[in-house]
C-alpha cells in the first residue's frame, strides 16, 4: 500500500514535488512537506532546491569534463542536464537548450513525440520530443525521491500529476504516456486550478468554511510560464454539507510568462537598435533569458527599480564584447501591467489580427496578449452556456457574465501584487457595472507551490477524507460520423457529431447510444474524429448535431487513427454497430463498438477528463 500521495507540477518554467504521508495524515500535524531536488547549478556543483527549472540543456561530447555534471544518484552524467545549471548556461548557448517543452506538448501543429527541441536548432545538435523532455524531467524527479526515500521507491507511491485544465485530449495522452516512460506506471492526473483551491482548502483547515459559503463562486486564474487558465467552481450545499463543483473551464490560451518574457526583449532590442547595436538570433534568446531574471527581481522587491541586463558578446573577446542594458519598473508597468493586463470593459473580447499567407512555424501563441479580455470571454460565454442549463449551480439571469464572488489567483506570473491588483480593479468595475458584489480574494496559498501541493493533498482526499471538488468531465465529447451522400466531385461528405459522453459525465458512468445505424470500418487504416465542446451543457448521449464545421461552440481533438481487426466473417466490409461510451477511472474515455447480431467488439480510447 503506498505510503505518500506525491503531487507533480510539471511546469512550462518550473517543476515542484510535494509529498502527503497518508500513515501520519490523521494528526495532520506535519503531514505535507516539499521534497529539496538536487540539481546541478554549476559545473562540478549540485545543489537541492525546491523548483527544478524545467530546462533541458543537451551539451556536446567535449563541452564540460568527465564528472563535472554528476549527480548523487548518476556519477556519470554526461548527455544532458536538467534544472537550474540548464537554464543558466543554456542562455549562453540557446541552440542546445530545450524550453517550454510543456507548451510544445499541447502543440497540435507538430509531432509531438519527433525529435523537434531545440526548435530550429541546426542539423549537428542532438534533438529530443516534446514527450521525451516531459519525462526526462519527471525522471529527475524520481531519481530524485528514491535517492531520498530508498524504502518507498515513487513508482510504488500514489502519484497526482497536474495539467492545464485547457490541455486537450491528446496533450494529455502525451503527458501520461511521458510518465510511463519516466518509471511511473500508475499517474492520477489533476487540473492545475483545481489542485490550487486544494491546496488553498489545506491551507485554510476547517477555517474554508468561513471563507465561501453556499452560492458562492469560486473564479480560479491560473497565469503560469507558458498557459492561461480560468475555471468556474460553484459553492453549494446538500444535506447541510458544503459541496464544491466545477462548473467551467476555459479555451486553451497559449499565454503567460514566456510571453511577457519576449515582449520585454522586443522591446529592449529596439532601444539598442537605436544605438546602432544589433542582436542575432542567438543573442536576443540571451536577452529574454536575462529579462526574465530582471522582471522576477523587479517584481519580488518592491524597492528595485531597475535590474541590469547583459547579453554575452560574440567572438573571441566575450566579456569585452558583452552588450549591457537595462529594465525598469516602468518598463514593467507599461509592457506588462497595462499590455498584459489593460484596463478594459467587460464587451471588449480578444481581438484577432488578419494573417500573413506564410508564418514561420513556431508556438501558435494567442494573438491578443491582454489576459483581461480573455476572461471578458470565458465569463460571457460560460453566462450564455449557464443560462440554457436547467439545472444550473450558478445563476446568471439578467446578468451579462458570470459574477464571481471569490478569486483565487494562482501561476508565477501573478506572484506580481501588481498584476493581482490590476486583475481586481478591472473585474470589480466590471461587476460594478452590472450591478454585481466586489470579489474577495482567496488568500494564503503559495503561489510557485500551490499547484504540488494540492495535488499531494488530492490523493488524501481521494481516500474519503476533506472536501472533493466534483464535476464530471469539463466538456461534452463527441465523435465524427460521415454522412452518406451520392458522390460529388470535388466535395467530401460532411460530418456529423454524435454525442457521446455530455457535460458532466462522472468516472465509473456507462453510456449506451440509442440505436442508430452505424456502419464501423474494419480491416483498412482510418481515421476516427472526435470534437468536443465546453458550452454545450444540454446534449444528451445519442443526440446528432448536423452542422459543425465552422461553429465556433465546437473544437476539434486530436484524431485516433488506427486500423481496426476483422472479425470473422467481417472481412472487407462496413460491420453494423451500436455504441456504448464510458468513462474510466483513469480518465479515459471508451468507446465501445458492438456487432449488432454478432460477437464483434472493438474498443477506442480517448484521454478526456482530469480527475476530480
Amino acid at each position: 500500500m503506498a505510503r505518500y500521495s506525491i503531487g507533480i507540477d510539471l511546469g512550462t518554467t518550473h517543476c515542484a514535488v510535494s509529498y502527503f504521508n497518508l500513515e501520519q495524515s490523521k494528526g495532520r500535524g506535519n503531514a505535507q512537506s516539499m521534497l529539496e531536488i538536487p540539481q546541478v547549478t554549476a559545473v562540478g556543483t549540485v545543489e537541492s532546491k525546491t523548483l527544478l527549472p524545467s530546462f533541458l540543456y543537451l551539451p556536446n561530447a567535449q563541452e564540460f569534463p568527465p564528472g563535472s555534471l554528476a549527480l548523487p544518484w548518476d556519477k556519470n552524467r554526461s548527455d544532458a542536464v536538467v534544472g537550474e545549471f540548464a537554464r543558466s548556461h543554456g542562455a549562453k548557448v540557446p541552440i542546445r537548450l530545450v524550453s517550454s517543452a510543456k507548451s510544445w506538448l499541447c502543440h497540435p501543429g507538430v509531432d509531438r513525440q519527433s525529435p523537434i527541441l531545440p526548435w530550429q536548432a541546426p542539423a549537428d545538435v542532438q534533438r529530443v520530443s516534446p514527450m521525451d523532455a516531459s519525462a526526462r524531467y519527471l525522471s529527475h524527479l524520481r531519481e530524485a525521491w528514491d535517492s531520498q526515500f530508498k524504502d518507498a521507491p515513487f513508482a510504488d507511491q500514489q502519484v497526482v500529476l497536474t495539467v492545464p485544465a485547457s490541455f486537450d485530449a491528446a496533450a494529455r495522452d502525451l503527458t501520461l504516456k511521458a510518465a510511463h516512460s519516466a518509471g511511473l506506471p500508475q499517474v492520477t492526473l489533476i487540473e492545475e486550478p483545481q489542485a490550487a483551491l486544494y491546496a488553498w482548502c489545506e491551507a485554510m483547515g476547517e477555517g474554508f468554511r468561513k471563507q465561501v459559503r453556499p452560492g458562492e463562486v469560486i473564479l480560479v486564474i491560473d497565469v503560469g510560464g507558458g498557459t492561461t487558465d480560468f475555471s468556474l467552481i460553484a459553492v453549494n450545499e446538500k444535506e447541510g454539507e458544503l459541496q464544491l463543483t466545477r462548473v467551467a473551464v476555459g479555451d486553451h490560451i497559449l499565454l503567460g510568462g514566456d510571453n511577457m518574457d519576449l515582449a520585454l526583449a522586443h522591446t529592449v532590442n529596439q532601444r539598442l537598435a537605436t544605438e546602432g547595436k544589433r542582436l542575432d538570433a542567438w543573442q536576443f534568446n540571451a536577452l529574454t533569458f536575462a529579462c526574465r531574471q530582471a522582471k522576477e527581481q523587479i517584481f519580488n522587491d518592491a524597492t528595485i527599480k531597475k535590474a541590469p541586463l547583459v547579453v554575452p558578446g560574440r567572438g573571441s573577446s566575450l566579456i569585452g564584447g558583452s552588450i549591457r542594458a537595462e529594465l525598469t519598473r516602468e518598463d514593467l508597468t507599461q509592457l506588462l501591467t497595462d499590455g498584459f493586463f489593460p484596463e478594459t470593459k467587460i464587451t471588449d473580447l480578444p481581438q484577432t489580427a488578419r494573417r500573413t499567407g506564410l508564418a514561420q512555424m513556431a508556438l501558435p501563441y494567442a494573438q491578443d496578449a491582454a489576459v483581461t479580455r480573455h476572461l471578458a470571454a470565458f465569463l460571457t460565454r460560460q453566462a450564455r452556456a449557464l443560462a440554457s442549463t436547467h439545472d444550473a449551480q450558478v445563476k446568471v439571469a439578467g446578468r451579462t457574465f458570470v459574477h464571481p464572488t471569490a478569486i483565487l489567483f494562482n501561476g508565477g506570473v501573478l506572484k506580481a501584487e501588481t498584476l493581482k491588483r490590476r486583475t481586481l480593479a478591472v473585474l470589480n468595475a466590471w461587476l460594478a457595472a452590472d450591478g454585481g458584489q466586489t470579489v474577495k480574494e482567496l488568500q494564503g496559498a503559495e503561489l510557485d507551490l500551490a499547484v504540488a501541493r494540492g495535488a499531494a493533498y488530492y490523493g488524501w482526499v481521494r481516500q474519503g477524507h476533506g472536501l472533493r471538488i466534483r464535476g464530471g468531465t469539463a466538456r461534452a465529447y463527441y465523435v465524427g460520423v460521415e454522412t452518406a451522400m451520392p458522390a460529388v466531385p470535388g466535395m467530401e461528405p460532411p460530418v456529423k457529431a454524435l454525442c457521446v459522453a455530455p457535460f458532466g459525465m462522472e468516472e465509473g458512468a456507462h453510456a449506451d447510444v440509442p440505436p442508430q445505424e452505424f456502419g464501423l470500418v474494419v480491416d483498412e487504416p482510418t481515421r476516427f474524429r472526435f470534437f468536443a465542446s465546453s458550452v454545450r451543457r444540454e446534449d444528451h448521449v445519442g443526440d446528432m448535431i448536423e452542422e459543425v464545421a465552422g461553429n465556433d461552440e465546437f473544437e476539434e481533438v486530436a484524431p485516433i487513427e488506427t486500423t481496426l481487426p476483422a472479425s470473422k466473417g467481417n472481412e472487407g466490409r462496413l460491420v453494423p454497430v451500436n455504441l456504448q461510451a464510458t468513462v474510466t477511472e483513469l480518465g479515459t474515455l471508451e468507446l465501445r463498438c458492438l456487432e449488432k447480431g454478432g460477437d464483434g467488439q472493438w474498443k477506442l480510447e480517448l484521454n478526456v477528463r482530469m480527475r476530480d
